[in-house]
């Protein structure tokens, strides 16, 4: 008889759980097709190739203990909290089906009296009186082997936090990487009440084994019985780790211009890897030596307040006739940059 695994986890804790699709996808039998069911407490997650700090508004996130996470899947950015439910499908890459996958969504959800439809590559819209609203997106990886297809449900979310977290100041910077499409959006209890996880997801699970005519029993994946696995700390440690986040962003230039009363500063960053490679500064400060040691000391600086604030303090030590001029200068690039 055909073989299948529903999973669903018992964390909402968002670097684990993609840590834990990730070891699921990567240890898999590609015969045996997946279904993953997971929420994440409140987070952002962003595509494998995307700029945080074009996406997000980082400040913010960090004021408000927003966690940022980047995913192994390409795609935009999305805000997660407990109203929103994820699904990830994963099979080999013979019998892997997209299409599949979103028409069994749409399925379930006709089961709920919403009408929906899928639109692009990767959304589905759900049909309501004041014109189609998206209520998922999906992203994709495919390996030699095997494909996974992982997207979102918008069943209760905060909707007031995509506009906090996902619109960020506004500011030239100019990256290479790829950027999010707005859409409106809607939750699926402003349609249907009475749409729960729970509800839905029973209705994914039933239709899941029905499309593939076998039953499965639904194992609850504890997180302290994931933490004993030693090549599972490995996949959470990366997906926690700031180099993994932040590091692995596309290379981006980001230009800052700012008049202060000792002369006009024009800030040029390449960074790449959230690493300042390139330090170009336009002047005409009285001050051409100190100039000079801003370059040189941005360049190869983490691209990060801290960073900043730390290489700018060290200069103005070294250079204390120049102090008061480096100490505002650092006070305005950190608010630039956050």
């Amino acid at each position: 008889m055909k073989k299948i695994r529903i999973l669903v986890s018992d964390t909402f804790d968002p670097a684990f759980n993609l840590a834990t699709e990730d070891y699921i996808f990567r240890d898999m039998n590609p015969d045996e097709p997946v279904l993953f069911l997971w929420r994440n407490e409140k987070t952002v997650v962003i595509g494998r190739f995307q700029n945080p700090w074009t996406e997000c508004h980082t400040q913010k996130m960090e004021e408000d203990g927003i966690t940022l996470v980047r995913r192994q899947s390409g795609g935009g950015a999305v805000y997660h909290d407990l109203g929103n439910t994820n699904f990830t499908f994963m099979s080999s890459r013979a019998t892997y089906d997209k299409e599949a996958n979103s028409k069994l969504i749409i399925e379930a959800l006709s089961y709920f009296g919403v009408t929906a439809l899928t639109s692009g590559r990767n959304d589905i819209l759900a049909t309501t009186s004041d014109g189609d609203k998206k209520i998922s997106g999906s992203a994709f990886k495919e390996t030699k082997d095997r494909c996974f297809h992982h997207g979102t449900l918008l069943i209760d979310t905060d909707l007031s936090k995509l506009a906090n977290y996902l619109n960020p100041h506004q500011k030239k910077l100019v990256s290479k990487g790829i950027t999010s499409v707005r859409a409106r959006v809607i939750n699926l209890v402003e349609i249907n009440p009475t749409i729960t996880h729970e509800t839905l997801s029973e209705k994914i699970i039933e239709l899941f084994q029905q499309f593939h005519q076998t039953n499965a029993v639904v194992e609850h994946l504890s997180r302290h019985e994931l933490e004993k696995s030693p090549q599972m700390m490995e996949y959470f440690k990366k997906y926690s780790d700031w180099q993994w986040r932040f590091g692995e962003t596309p290379q981006f230039n980001h230009q800052m211009t700012e008049r202060f009363s000792w002369g006009l500063m024009e800030v040029h960053l390449d960074v790449h890897k959230a690493e300042v490679v390139d330090c170009q500064i336009f002047s005409d400060s009285l001050h051409p030596e100190m100039i000079e040691e801003i370059m040189a000391t941005l360049k190869n600086t983490p691209y990060n307040k801290l960073s900043f604030t730390q290489a700018l303090d060290g200069l103005a030590k070294s250079f204390p006739m120049y102090a008061d001029y480096l100490n505002e200068f650092s006070a305005w690039l950190s608010e630039e940059i956050r």
